[in-house]
């Protein structure tokens, strides 16, 4: 067959995938593809998975039976997290023609040519993860706004209910030369902020090289690179992506706090606020270590927005220890929760652990978080309330409405105006509507 000569894309899951993405967008532009709309049904239909969770492998399978609903002569490839675990399962997919691993996906065109089914089933191109020692940097680029740029790949820890590193492979990252000049390409295409994301960027540069696999480990690498990004002129911010507690120092803290372009806002994961949980799941810190770097935050940038990841229902999670962590996270001054429910791994550790949570008791507790996550956002709000502060104004879905973000991460609704998208105001924050949206006025 011809090489079709239009493409679609669809992402699934994190902002890393986002980034991943666009770079693999880009590939497929550079080779003179046009890039559609997903529901204008491409020649090339590319789909870019998550399976973090059960809910995550559904909607994977939902979006590859809607991609053949809209072009039956499309061709499906299939990459991303869940193409690496599961390949067999998507193979098996009637409306799948190609699945490509974590190693294989930014090779994507030397796939796509000549495809063929054997007996009604897709091509499988996996290697074993343990094999994937190269780092492929990318970045997005599709929103005029921001940009989610990639610094990191891959996982070292072994947290009992995680199956990265089994999709991704070990830590791995490009240079700090390599991410500078990357954002500076960022910047001349005319975006005003960047997103750092990777699986773990804490562990920048801590971990194996990504050009010949053998290059000594750089200290405090993270440490240097926000210092070396934070010079790049053309980028008004720089905002870290979700960080491990134990690898946000309080240098870097302090570093955030006077620095020119990296923005006041954290995302730090802490998953249980029970250190016996935080133990059954193998991480890398105990309650103390966080309230310690929330406390540090706190007194270095008052005004900073801090969010946190939470699981609920992992095994073992009495409603003792459920109280517990709520207490914990009751007591702590933090902005906002990301509340996920314990989904069931196989082939984690924590799949074979006894005393299983059932689902209506997740989803009561769930329910508990999120309510806390709408006092504590509010709460964060509130207390920001007749300030003015800067904000990066973006479209929204809304045509008579304009949106953005505060560079401490407080989303503003303003009535649209021609011309200050994509630009840096100063607004006054009045007060907060239905949508959780805070109103204010230009200043």
């Amino acid at each position: 067959m011809s090489t079709p000569k239009t493409v679609s894309f669809y992402t699934l899951g994190c902002k890393l995938n986002f980034s991943e993405t666009s770079s693999i967008g880009q590939s497929f532009k550079n080779k003179g593809f046009h890039v559609l709309p997903f529901e204008q049904g491409a020649d090339i239909v590319v789909i870019n998975t998550c399976t973090v969770t059960d809910m995550a492998d559904k909607k994977n399978r939902k979006v590859i039976r809607r991609a053949r609903e809209i072009n039956p002569q499309s061709i499906v490839v299939v990459v991303g997290c869940y193409a690496q675990l599961k390949p067999e399962e998507i193979a098996n997919m009637p409306e799948v023609d190609l699945v490509l691993g974590a190693g294989e996906k930014f090779r994507i065109l030397h796939y796509i040519d000549n495809l063929s089914k054997a007996d009604g089933k897709a091509q499988i191109f996996i290697c074993e993860v343990e094999d994937i020692g190269s780092f492929q940097d990318s970045f997005s680029f599709g929103d005029r706004t921001r940009s989610f740029l990639k610094i990191q790949d891959g996982c070292d820890y072994s947290c009992t209910f995680c199956t990265i590193p089994k999709a991704r492979g070990k830590s791995r990252s490009g240079t700090i030369e390599e991410v500078v000049n990357n954002a500076k390409n960022i910047a001349a295409k005319g975006m005003r902020e960047i997103v750092l994301t990777g699986v773990n960027i804490g562990d920048f540069g801590n971990s194996t090289s990504v050009i010949d696999g053998n290059a000594p480990k750089e200290k405090h690498a993270f440490s240097q690179l926000i210092r070396s990004l934070d010079e790049v002129d053309g980028i008004e911010r720089f905002r870290i992506s979700s960080i491990e507690p134990n690898l946000l120092t309080e240098d870097i803290i302090e570093f955030i706090s006077t620095s020119k372009r990296f923005v006041p806002h954290f995302h730090i994961p802490l998953q249980s606020g029970s250190d016996n949980i935080l133990k059954a799941m193998k991480r890398r810190y105990l309650t103390a270590l966080y309230r310690s770097r929330i406390d540090f935050i706190r007194k270095t940038i008052p005004h900073a927005c801090i969010g946190v990841d939470v699981i609920v229902g992992f095994p073992g999670e009495s409603e003792e220890l459920f109280l517990v962590t709520f207490d914990f996270l009751n007591g702590l001054d933090i902005s906002y929760l990301h509340v996920f429910s314990y989904s069931e791994r196989q082939g984690t550790p924590a799949a074979n652990m006894d005393e299983k949570v059932p689902p209506d008791v997740k989803k009561a507790r769930h329910d508990i978080l999120f309510n806390l996550s709408l006092k504590k956002q509010r709460l964060f709000y509130e207390s920001h309330l007749g300030q003015t502060r800067t904000v990066l104004i973006e479209k929204s879905k809304n045509p008579e409405l304009l949106t953005g973000f505060t560079d401490n991460y407080i989303k503003v609704s303003l009535p649209y105006k021609e011309g200050l998208r994509n630009q840096t105001v100063d607004f006054k924050l009045r007060s907060i509507n239905e949508q959780y949206l805070v109103e204010g006025e230009l200043i």
